[in-house]
């Protein structure tokens, strides 16, 4: 089972974004797919209180051992994620620019990094994991996690930036994709902007902009399946098809058809659920 978007509670929202719980339970089968898993627009906060996954980069030799609680910065290419039969985790998804004030470390440095959460915010975390694994349910295991996140915010001593508040309007956006709208609203240079950007979000606003618009297009083609991808790639604020052929090719690789169907393959789909 796999449930998406669940809210945080009201004094979280400035800082969190929602929550994901992961639970797979696979019967009868000899191993489990692979998880190709796109580039997002999120810092993203995992626990692992039950089974554990192993990290490919395809191209790559580097192979991540399953870790309790892991933290993954915005990343710009697909990872192979391989999930024990068994597994459950809880994913915190914070929201742009949080990362930055509750860590105090340049985001830029977490770009494209897969990485133990303890490094970048203590010991705790590996409390917060076994805690988890005595949880008697969803509902309590969120609380744990709650409690936790806000301790973290508590304290917080880096104060908010405009760029904040324009990077989670463009994960927002709804209309054609306009970095320019973006910028006039920040009232900083150009420079300013992507020198904030890079510290704060972990990367160029364009960057970041075309990811947001790459994942609305991946997920709106979940939901409706059925829906031609002209209408997917009118939709998600690209001006033709081949526009949205140019962002999926460079970030994954593939066609929009060819990554489609490799996703066809992905786990949750094995359970009859999928990513929207």
């Amino acid at each position: 089972m796999l449930l998406n978007e669940i809210k945080p509670s009201p004094f979280l929202t400035e800082y969190i974004r929602l929550y994901r719980i992961i639970d797979f339970h696979f019967l009868n089968v000899i191993s489990v797919p692979f998880k190709a898993y796109p580039p997002r627009p999120e810092h993203c906060l995992q626990f692992m209180p039950i089974g554990g996954e192993i990290i490919r980069y395809p191209d790559s030799p580097v192979v991540i051992p399953p870790i309790g609680a892991i933290f993954m910065g915005t990343h710009s290419g697909v990872i192979h994620r391989y999930p024990d039969k068994r597994t459950l985790g809880l994913q915190v998804i914070f929201q742009p620019g949080a990362i930055y004030q509750i860590a105090n470390v340049s985001c830029h440095e977490l770009t494209n990094m897969y990485m133990d959460a303890e490094y970048l915010l203590g010991t705790c975390t590996r409390l917060v994991n076994e805690q988890l694994f005595h949880a008697k349910n969803y509902v309590e295991m969120i609380g744990i996690v709650e409690a936790f996140l806000a301790g973290l915010i508590k304290k917080i001593n880096q104060k908010k930036h405009r760029v904040d508040a324009i990077s989670k309007a463009m994960i927002c956006e709804n209309d054609r994709f306009s970095l320019d709208k973006f910028l006039k609203a920040a009232y900083l240079s150009h420079r300013q902007v992507d020198r904030k950007f890079k510290e704060r979000i972990g990367m160029p606003p364009k960057q970041f902009l075309q990811i947001s618009r790459f994942d609305k297009a991946f997920r709106m083609k979940n939901r409706f399946p059925g829906k031609d991808w002209l209408s997917v790639a009118l939709h998600c604020g690209y001006y033709d098809y081949q526009h949205l052929v140019k962002d999926y090719k460079e970030f994954t690789g593939y066609t929009p058809t060819q990554f489609f169907a490799i996703d066809n393959h992905a786990p949750e789909r094995m359970l009859g659920d999928v990513e929207i």
